[in-house]
């Protein structure tokens, strides 16, 4: 397999355009006390035995990216010494390491935790701990919302299936992930904005009579950050229903749209008259939001409301293989958009995605992914699923305790 340094140097800007981890290292990560993976930058295929930690392979690449992985799980619990017992918290650190290619080049990305209770309990609501180490190319970050400029991931795990059925929260967070790929800014804005947020709610439900001054200027930051985050949702919103309304194959087009107050006055009218009506709005809530202990306005309320193309139906209502259909088909579209548009076609996380597919989707899922190209990572305990792939991606097999073979 050639080095990814000398497969840098010799790839075209287009050939380059796009994300792969070339180089994995995990040391005390889940499963694996350590870990080297030199990897291609297309399709690649692990499979096992339930258990064995195929995604935990995927985790570890999902907090490459901003956010707490595709588990969503505490820092503690990504400790090799978490592993089966209940005071995760008492954990030793964890460290995961890439040599990744981007449009801009190689890029060496590193993140982990320092075992330490007390940063764990530092995270904030969305879970982005701000005491995550996050390095890049030997630089310590402030935080992590610099990874987006080197690296883009999106993922799908068997517990996205609830997508449409789950609350707006985790429509909202699908949306973000595609948006960080767009604009890597947007991961620091809503950063910014959720302890705004916080620490005005902090406020408003004190003993004391909040400082007006303190106040004002939290609100104010809520609203700039608040209608540039909408701003930035409602622009991949709209890259995403176009591409998705043509659907691919049996992954029916979907109706794409983004609703919620902010949206509704930018609909209306420029963006400064948005942002004197938001901030019109926290003004008057005040009272409210402190009996509630809730935000009552702007875009931690927004929602991405999806319905079947051909049927007009709301995805909600749909079958659980339409539901199934419809997802794949949004992933797709981003993907494909990507490619189209900028290049920076983001490295797809795909965990059992093939399992729960009938032979004919399973054969168009793959062609998609060969057409769109870029890097794919697929899990799953059947190899033979993956057999029209023979040729066209690196196999690699997990065993009991982690050790991985390439086939």
């Amino acid at each position: 397999m050639a080095t990814q340094d000398s497969d840098a140097r010799n790839a075209t800007p287009i050939e380059r355009a796009r994300f792969a981890v070339r180089r994995l290292t995990l040391t005390d990560f889940r499963s694996y006390g350590a870990l080297r993976l030199d990897l291609d930058p297309g399709m690649l295929v692990i499979t096992g035995a339930n258990g064995v930690g195929k995604t935990n392979l995927l985790e570890a690449v999902s907090l490459l990216v901003p956010g707490r992985g595709l588990r969503g799980a505490r820092l503690s619990d990504l400790a090799k010494s978490a592993q089966g017992h209940s005071n995760a918290a008492r954990a030793a650190g964890w460290a995961v390491a890439a040599r990744v290619d981007g449009p801009q080049g190689p890029s060496d990305v590193g993140t982990g935790w320092q075992g330490n209770a007390e940063t764990e309990l530092d995270a904030d609501s969305s879970g982005a701990s701000a005491r995550r180490t996050v390095r890049i190319d030997g630089e310590t970050q402030r935080g992590q919302a610099q990874l987006s400029g080197v690296m883009s991931a999106y993922w799908l795990t068997p517990q996205m299936d609830r997508l449409f059925q789950d609350g707006a929260g985790a429509r909202r967070r699908f949306l973000d992930r595609m948006v960080f790929g767009w604009d890597p800014a947007h991961a620091g804005r809503v950063a910014a904005y959720e302890q705004a947020m916080r620490e005005r709610l902090r406020l408003l439900k004190g003993d004391r009579a909040p400082d007006p001054g303190w106040l004002d200027a939290l609100e104010e930051t809520m609203v700039t950050k608040g209608v540039a985050i909408s701003v930035a949702r409602l622009d991949v919103a709209g890259r995403l229903a176009h591409a998705a309304a043509e659907g691919w194959g049996p992954f029916p087009g979907a109706d794409v749209t983004l609703v919620g107050d902010v949206e509704s006055r930018l609909a209306a009218g420029p963006a400064l008259a948005a942002e004197d009506a938001f901030r019109d709005a926290l003004a008057a809530g005040r009272a409210e939001d402190a009996r509630t202990g809730r935000t009552g306005a702007g875009p931690q309320k927004s929602d991405l409301v999806v319905r079947h193309g051909p049927k007009g139906q709301d995805a909600a209502l749909c079958s659980t293989g339409e539901q199934k259909a419809l997802l794949i088909g949004l992933v797709l579209a981003n993907a494909r958009t990507r490619a189209a548009e900028d290049g920076g076609l983001p490295v797809l996380l795909l965990d059992e995605v093939a399992a729960h597919l009938d032979e004919h989707r399973r054969a168009a899922l793959f062609e998609a992914l060969d057409e769109i190209g870029g890097q794919v990572w697929m899990t799953g305990t059947e190899v033979d699923l993956f057999r029209p792939l023979q040729g066209a991606a690196q196999f690699l097999s997990v065993a009991d305790g982690g050790a991985i073979t390439l086939n």
